[in-house]
């Protein structure tokens, strides 16, 4: 039997066509991750995935990628050939450089500073925990980070930042609501779980002991998970 037809009669089973499969594959490929409570059109990726699960991780785990689900979390994970992926790969695999995003270090920097935040919102009791497992910080909770923990400022203009902040969006790592205004002092972002898959706890602790040197450097070294683009 062919890979084409013992793949035709898991899709089958499952109710769902070739064309919605390509769909699928395309989705993760292209942006990485698929969290359920994005927005209606990713829950339907996200369910359609949940039902295939299990020929999608055969089919990417042929070409040597993982793709990792998040239960409780309610997101898919793609990962590229060697990235280092929390509690199951090997430390010593190299990842595969032409196979990493293009993300500026301006993202990389406040990818970490989210990192930073969501574990001290961990380890402060919880009380800015919500019942989605996010983290509640104000944007200026954000810069401040990045200045005192990486000695790194965000970009000073607005445009710069803006775009920064989407894509942390994009990348599924925060979560905005659709009135949120960086001059708003009570406006809140909200810090996603999935930020744990992305930035490693030895990325994390090479830029804060970058003592002000190249914290994203640093960590770039110390295996910062870049989604695939």
């Amino acid at each position: 039997m062919s890979l084409t037809t013992a793949a035709l009669e898991q899709l089958k089973v499952a109710s769902i066509k070739l064309e919605r499969f390509q769909e699928l594959v395309t989705r993760l490929f292209s942006y990485g991750i698929v969290v359920r409570d994005e927005d209606g059109a990713e829950q339907r990726y996200y369910d359609d995935s949940h039902r295939i699960e299990g020929l999608l991780t055969e089919y990417f785990g042929l070409a040597g990628f993982h793709l990792h689900h998040d239960i409780k979390g309610e997101f898919f994970r793609l990962y590229a050939p060697g990235a280092q992926v929390p509690g199951i790969t090997p430390v010593d695999v190299e990842p595969v450089p032409s196979l990493r995003a293009r993300v500026s270090p301006d993202f990389v920097a406040a990818a970490l500073a989210l990192r930073f935040l969501y574990q001290k919102g961990l380890t402060d009791g919880g009380k800015d925990l919500t019942d989605e497992g996010e983290v509640l910080i104000r944007f200026d909770e954000l810069a401040a980070t990045l200045q005192t923990q990486l000695k790194r400022p965000l970009p000073e203009s607005v445009v710069d930042r803006d775009k920064v902040l989407r894509e942390l969006k994009r990348h599924r790592l925060i979560r905005l609501s659709p009135t949120f205004s960086m001059s708003d002092e009570d406006a809140l972002i909200a810090i996603r779980q999935t930020i744990l898959g992305v930035i490693s706890n030895d990325a994390l602790a090479a830029a804060l002991e970058a003592d002000g040197g190249e914290p994203v450097e640093a960590a770039s070294d110390a295996g910062v998970q870049e989604e695939n683009q």
